[in-house]
C-alpha cells in the first residue's frame, strides 16, 4: 500500500518561553530561561520551590468566560494552542469526517481534581461540581478541540507519560499515512505545577533543588545537573496529506517521514541503563522514514537533566548513529522551557521544524561541564547556524515508554 506523505501546514504553542512561534523561537535561540519561583502556589515547605511557569496566558483570549469555567488550565492550553495552530494553517471548511484530532497528556487535570476533593472532603459529596469529571478526565482536551472545529474523524488521546504528544503525533502521522484522515490536529498539553505533583516527585527526589539559583536549575548533560525543573504548556501542529495541502495551496513548514515508539520494559521510571528503549525507538523512526542516520542533521533531545536519563540517552544516540553521533547536533530546549511532561514531545517538535526553517540549531544552554560519558555536540549555550534538513525529536517517559519522530525539509 502506497502511504500517504504527511506535512506540517501549522503550528501553535503555549511555553514559559512565550506563547508564539515567534517568542518561542527567540527564547530558545537567546537561551533566555523560563524558569523561577513557584508563583502558582506556597512553595516555601517543598525541598524544590522552582517551576517553568506560563505567565502570559489569557484563556480568555480563546474561550468565554462561562466557558473557561468549565476547563481545566491543561485544557485551556490545549484549546489555545490547537487554535493557534489552526489559524496559522489557515484552515477553513475541512471535512469532518475527514478531520480529526490526536492529543497527549501524562496527567491531565490535576488541577480540577485535588480542587473537587477538596471541596469533598470539607463541604461534603453535594457540593461536587457537575462538570468535574468532565473537566479532569485526560482525553477531554482532545474532545474539545474536536467540538471547536468539529473534527468528526479519528480522535485518539494518549497517555505515555512524558512522551504522550510524541505518541500522540506518530498516532496522527499513522492515521493519515494510512488513509483515514486527510488532516489532524495533533499535540498535548499540561499543567500540574500543584503542590500534590511537586510533593510527588520531590518525595522521588527527582527535581532540580537549585532554588537558589532557578534560571540555571535545568541544565541537561552538564556533570553538575540534579533534577529536572517541572513546566506546563501546549503544543499543537496541523498535519496534513500532501495532496490535501497542496490543492488548498497552504505553506509547508516540513514533512513528517518517520515514526517509532517502544518500551523499556525495565523501571517503573529509571532508563534502561544502556538506552535500550530510546534507541529502538529511534532505530524504528529512521527504519520508518527510510533515512539513512547519516542524513540526519539534529537531535532535538529528551535531555531532561537527570543523571540517568541523559547518561542513557547519550548512549543510545551513540548506538543507533555510530560514527555519525559526533557530527550531527543535539541539544535539549528543556535547559530554557524546563520540562513540559506529557507536552514537550510536541513543543519540542515545533522547535525542530523551526530549526530547519532557521537553518539554526536551538543551544543547549547551562552546559558547562559535559558529565565524562556525556561527550556528543550538544550545543553548548550558544545556537549554531548549520544545515538542517532532517530532524528527530525524540521523547521518553516514565514506565519506558518511548517515541522518536523525524521530521525533514519539505521537497516537492
Amino acid at each position: 500500500m502506497q502511504r500517504e506523505r504527511v506535512v506540517v501546514t501549522g503550528m501553535g504553542v503555549v511555553s514559559p518561553v512565550g506563547s508564539t512561534l515567534e517568542t518561542l523561537w527567540a527564547g530558545l535561540i537567546s537561551g533566555q530561561s523560563g524558569v523561577g519561583p513557584v508563583t502558582r502556589f506556597d512553595a516555601s515547605d517543598f525541598p524544590t520551590r522552582i517551576a517553568a511557569e506560563v505567565h502570559d496566558f489569557d484563556p480568555l483570549k480563546y474561550v468565554e468566560k462561562k466557558e473557561a469555567r468549565h476547563m481545566d488550565r491543561f485544557v485551556q492550553m490545549a484549546v489555545a494552542a490547537a487554535q493557534d495552530a489552526y489559524d496559522d494553517a489557515e484552515l477553513h471548511d475541512v471535512d469532518p469526517e475527514r478531520s480529526g484530532v490526536a492529543a497527549g497528556t501524562g496527567i491531565g487535570g490535576m488541577e480540577t481534581l485535588t480542587e473537587q476533593h477538596e471541596i469533598l472532603l470539607t463541604k461534603g459529596p453535594g457540593r461536587v461540581s457537575p462538570f468535574f469529571i468532565p473537566k479532569m478526565i485526560a482525553n477531554i482536551a482532545g474532545a474539545q478541540v474536536a467540538m471547536r472545529f468539529n473534527l468528526q474523524g479519528p480522535n485518539v488521546t494518549l497517555v505515555t507519560a512524558c512522551a504522550s504528544s510524541g505518541s500522540a503525533i506518530g498516532d496522527a502521522l499513522r492515521a493519515i499515512q494510512y488513509g483515514e484522515a486527510d488532516v489532524m490536529l495533533a499535540g498535548g498539553s499540561e499543567a500540574v505545577l500543584l503542590p500534590i505533583a511537586f510533593a510527588g516527585f520531590c518525595a522521588m527526589k527527582a527535581m532540580s533543588t537549585r532554588n537558589d539559583d532557578p534560571v540555571h536549575a535545568s541544565r541537561p548533560f552538564d556533570k553538575e545537573r540534579d533534577g529536572f525543573v517541572m513546566g506546563e504548556g501546549a503544543g499543537f501542529l496541523v498535519l496534513e496529506s500532501l495532496s490535501h495541502a497542496k490543492a488548498r495551496n497552504a505553506r509547508i513548514y516540513a514533512e513528517l517521514v518517520g515514526y517509532g515508539r517502544s518500551a523499556d520494559a525495565f523501571h517503573v521510571v529509571e532508563p534502561h541503563p544502556e538506552g535500550r528503549g530510546a534507541a529502538q525507538a529511534m532505530r524504528r523512526a529512521l527504519r520508518d522514514a527510510d533515512i539513512d542516520p547519516n542524513a540526519v542533521d539534529y537531535i532535538n533531545a529528551h535531555g531532561t537533566s537527570t543523571q540517568k536519563g541523559d547518561l542513557a540517552e547519550t548512549l543510545a544516540i551513540k548506538e543507533v548513529f555510530g560514527e555519525q553521533a559526533y557530527r550531527l547536533a543535539v541539544s535539549s530546549t528543556k535547559s530554557v522551557t524546563g520540562h513540559l511532561l506529557g507536552a514537550a514531545g510536541a513543543v519540542e517538535l515545533i522547535a525542530s521544524i523551526l530549526a530547519i526553517k532557521h537553518q539554526t540549531v536551538p543551544p543547549t544552554v547551562n552546559l558547562m561541564e559535559p558529565s565524562d560519558d556525556c561527550d556528543l555536540n550538544y550545543v553548548p549555550n550558544t545556537p549554531q547556524q548549520r544545515p538542517v534538513h532532517v530532524v528527530m525529536s525524540n521523547a521518553f517517559g516514565f514506565g519506558g515508554q518511548n517515541a522518536a519522530i523525524v521530521a525533514r525539509e519539505y521537497v516537492s
